[in-house]
Formats: C-alpha cells, sequence, structure tokens
C-alpha cells in the first residue's frame, strides 16, 4: 500500500478537487465530487437518525443507474451495504432478506417490488429513495420510514475493519454463501485496479455492468473514484443503445463480460464512424473466460488493447490481469497476480512449482476472511492462509495464469478429466459458431460424457456432424461432445454469464 493510500471507501475520494466528475449518466447533469462528498455525509447522518450505523445491513434494492452507484457508495461510508437484484422474486426477496438480517430496505421511491411486501411481512423499515426533479446523476434523498428517530448504536463513518459490503455466491449447487468485505477489502481492491489499467482522472468509464455484482461495484465504480476519475451509469446492459452512449459519453474504458462483448461486436459493422471519433484506451473483460476469437475481433473492431481479468467475489473482484502495453498481454491467460498473491495448491496443500496443474489460491488485502456463520465452508475454502477459489490452472514461466475451468465444472468422463473451456475455444473455431458451451451430461456407464450448446452465427449454417468432424479433428476423442445442441439462446445467470452448471437439467439432458 502506498503513502497515500487509504483504508475505507471515503477515504479513495476525500482529496479530489470539488469540481470534478465524479458520476455521470446518460441525458442527466454530473455530480461532482463535491456532490458525492456532501451526498455522503447527509446520507450517513439520515441513516444514524434512523437508528442504522457502522456495522448494520441495508439492503438495496434499485434499477441499475448513477443512483444505485451512490447510494452503494454513501451507504457504504456509514453502513454495511447489501445489494440485491431488483429482478428477484418474492421467496429469493424473503430468502436473502432474512439470511442478510437486514436492518433497513432502502427502494426507489414508486418502484413496485415483492421486496416492499417482504420487507414489511418481516417488520423491516421501508426506506424510500426519492430523485430529486432535475438533479445531477446520483443525487438522491432518503425519506424515512413513520416512527420516532432511534439512535444508531455505533454511528459516524466506517473504520476500516467494518463490513463495507456482503454479497452471497452464485449458489448453483448449494446454498448460497455469505462473503462479508471490509472496508480495507474493498480499498484495496480499487487501488489495484487503478494501478493494473493506469486509471488517472482523465479517465471515464462506460458502466453497462449491473451494479448487485462484484465486477460493476468494484471495477467500474469504486475504481473511478480511487482515480479521482468519472464512472458514467447507463439504465443496464442494451446492445441496441450501447453506441449511443459511447458516441455522447465518449469514455475512455468499459468493462463487461463475454457475452456482452459479443453482443456489442454484433452491433459494431454500422458504427465505424462512432468508434474512429472515440477516446477510447483500452476494453476490459472480466467474470467469465473471453473466447480468444472474440478478443481478435474486439481488438480489430475498436482499434484498441482487451485486457481480460480475472476475478471472484471472494477477492472483492480483481486478482489476476494481462497488463496495458506495453506489457505483453496473451490471448487464452487471464495474466499475472494483480493485487493479491497466486499459487497453484494440490489438493493435500502443498504449493506447486510453475507448470504444475492445481487450484488456484490466492491471498491479501482484498481477500475476504472468511464466509459469514460457514464454519464447514471456511475450513474446506482456506488452507495454510490461503483462499481455494475452486479453480484449476497452471502458472507459466513467465508468471501468466492460464485457467483450464472451475474444479466443480470439469467433466469426468469414466475417469479422464476434460476441461469445458478447451473444447468451447475449439468449437468456436468453427467459422458458423457465434456461442458455445460446453457442459457434463448423465452417462450409465462413464459417469458423465460430454454435451454442447451451441447458438450460431446469423445466416449461418452447420450440422451437429459437422461440428463433431470438426471437434474430432482437433482434439482427443474421448473430448469431442457425444451431443450438440442448436439454440437461440443459451440461459445466462443474473450477471450475463452463461451458465454451465445445471446446463442439462435445464436442456432436459439429465436422464
Amino acid at each position: 500500500m502506498s503513502m497515500s493510500e487509504t483504508d475505507t471507501l471515503l477515504g479513495l475520494f476525500e482529496g479530489h478537487p470539488d469540481a470534478a466528475v465524479a458520476i455521470g449518466a446518460p441525458d442527466r447533469p454530473s455530480l461532482t465530487y463535491g456532490g458525492l462528498r456532501d451526498l455522503v455525509r447527509r446520507t450517513v447522518a439520515a441513516l444514524n437518525r434512523m437508528g442504522v450505523g457502522r456495522g448494520d445491513r441495508v439492503a438495496i434494492v434499485l434499477p441499475n443507474g448513477p443512483e444505485m452507484a451512490t447510494s452503494f457508495v454513501a451507504v457504504a461510508c456509514g453502513a454495511t451495504t447489501a445489494p440485491l437484484n431488483p429482478a428477484y422474486r418474492a421467496e429469493e426477496f424473503d430468502f436473502y432478506l432474512s439470511d442478510l438480517n437486514a436492518r433497513a430496505l432502502i427502494i426507489l421511491q414508486g418502484m413496485e417490488s415483492p421486496a416492499r411486501g417482504v420487507a414489511a411481512a418481516r417488520g423491516i423499515p421501508i426506506v424510500e429513495l426519492a430523485v430529486p426533479q432535475g438533479a445531477a446523476a446520483g443525487l438522491f434523498d432518503l425519506v424515512p420510514p413513520k416512527g420516532g428517530a432511534v439512535e444508531a448504536k455505533q454511528s459516524g463513518h466506517a473504520e476500516p475493519d467494518d463490513v463495507a459490503l456482503v454479497l452471497h455466491t452464485s449458489g448453483t449447487t448449494a446454498r448460497p454463501k455469505i462473503v462479508p468485505l471490509r472496508q480495507k477489502n474493498l480499498a484495496a481492491s480499487a487501488y489495484n485496479i487503478r494501478r493494473t489499467l493506469k486509471l488517472t482522472a482523465d479517465d471515464a468509464c462506460l458502466n453497462i455492468m449491473p451494479l448487485f455484482h462484484i465486477h460493476g461495484l468494484i471495477a467500474a465504480v469504486l475504481s473511478s473514484l480511487a482515480a479521482g476519475g468519472s464512472v458514467h451509469c447507463t439504465p443496464g446492459f442494451n446492445a441496441f443503445k450501447f453506441f449511443g452512449w459511447f458516441s455522447t459519453i465518449r469514455p475512455t474504458w468499459y468493462t463487461a463480460v463475454p457475452t456482452m462483448h459479443q453482443a456489442i461486436l454484433g452491433m459494431a459493422q454500422r458504427q465505424s464512424g462512432g468508434i474512429d471519433a472515440g477516446r477510447l484506451r483500452f476494453i476490459r473483460s472480466s467474470s467469465a473466460s473471453l473466447p480468444p476469437q472474440v478478443m481478435a475481433a474486439l481488438e480489430s473492431t475498436f482499434g484498441v488493447p482487451v485486457i481480460e481479468a480475472y476475478g471472484m467475489t471472494e477477492a472483492s473482484h480483481q486478482m489476476a490481469s494481462n497488463p496495458l502495453p506495453p506489457g505483453a498481454r496473451f490471448a487464452g491467460s487471464v495474466g499475472m497476480a494483480a493485487g493479491p498473491e497466486i499459487a497453484i495448491m494440490d489438493e493435500a496443500g502443498t504449493l506447486r512449482p510453475a507448470g504444475d496443474l492445481g487450484e488456484v489460491v490466492i491471498r491479501g488485502r482484498n481477500v475476504t476472511a472468511g464466509y459469514e456463520n460457514n464454519p464447514e465452508a471456511n475450513a474446506k475454502s482456506f488452507t495454510n492462509g490461503w483462499f481455494r477459489t475452486g479453480d484449476q490452472g497452471y502458472l507459466d514461466d513467465k508468471g501468466y495464469l492460464r485457467l483450464t475451468g472451475r474444479l466443480k465444472e470439469l467433466i469426468n468422463r469414466g475417469g479422464e478429466k476434460i476441461s469445458p473451456l478447451e473444447v468451447d475455444v475449439v468449437i468456436m473455431d468453427h467459422p458458423a459458431v457465434a456461442q458455445i458451451v460446453t457442459f457434463a451430461v448423465p452417462h450409465d456407464k462413464l459417469g458423465e460424457d460430454v454435451a454442447a450448446a451451441v447458438v450460431l452465427k446469423s445466416d449461418a449454417k452447420a450440422t451437429e456432424q459437422e461440428l463433431k468432424d470438426f471437434a474430432a479433428a482437433r482434439l482427443a476423442p474421448f473430448k469431442v461432445p457425444r451431443t450438440i445442441l442448436f439454440l437461440d439462446e443459451i440461459p445466462k445467470g443474473a450477471t450475463g454469464k452463461l451458465q454451465r452448471i445445471g446446463l442439462a437439467e435445464k436442456l432436459g439432458l439429465a436422464g
């Protein structure tokens, strides 16, 4: 940590000039750093008057946009934030609000949501977030619930060891686990990303990521604030609107998941004038593996480097990243350690040398101290102070990390372990294939076999046998998918990631 760095969210942007732009949004006046600091002070004081203070959990249910960004920042400066996906159904809100033990729910004034009924039934106070007419992007007032003022147990601004953010892991196979992230974890991660991307006060980020997820919150919002730059918050990803936003905001960078990059590429043919007139410095990709073919297409379309990074909730997002030029970046590698230390560990807990395959493990200031109320998960996830990511990979002789897939996503075909990622990359080379997800299907004799879901490019044609033959010419026979399904769209999670686990059930292949 350098001398000028801090351990709290408020410290990230305390020293920036009052008049500099912090938060923007399409068709809205911008919010300055002076305005943001004032908003933080007012929000923390308002929460304290409602009896909500440091350590108290505040669930936030808002549409994507500047108020989601600023409410996360402002609330986290004096309490613990728990942003939730506004698209959840009542049962999901009931699970998350009770599991989090939320002290209050902040929701947009006038917004209809099952979260309201759930909070009322559970006796959780509902705080309305009101946006004044014509206000700068991100400005809001909190309307307290009816009833007298209560004293907060711990008022004032948060300290480095206070939990700033709680998120649940995406529980594809098990009950979601609560990941508490402290002020110092988030601040460390924001600085790590700022350093990796060489962000300065001149940078403007276009945010299209959902802000109930670690990627958008830290990589887009907090790293921009740490650099004194600006982040421009859209209502969420929309490929049809992307280039309109791009030409009015003129960002220097944006960050997204691979499915979003692919959708943007699909719209880019008609947009070359807007791209050439922009001031883009680089494009960032994270949260899922970027097919090398998509990376090459993005770089040739936008004429800037594409920086692939590797992140997860438990690490407050970024763990590794490819460097900006003149550093070397490699398609198929998520780069070098970019914040925490990274090593490869075997099942016995021994660290392995370069070139050896094993589980990726991390340790550092941005890593959670452990899951909440889950000693069993913590015993499995931490070994000798290292956090086990659940990802398999190896470090090459230059220190670049190459991932072969999630350990629980590896396909075990009669004892042969197959990386679905490897199959994806090979079949993506077929000129007709736009997207592919390789996944395991149950098999009565082998235990599991290989299947793939494919989306073809518009106007392209290919048969199942043609793709199998294409794969068979490039892969060992046991890795070739036995079943290939053609879909119009592959099921995605809430953050736009393609879902491997559970795909066999969703597509009726579970037997």
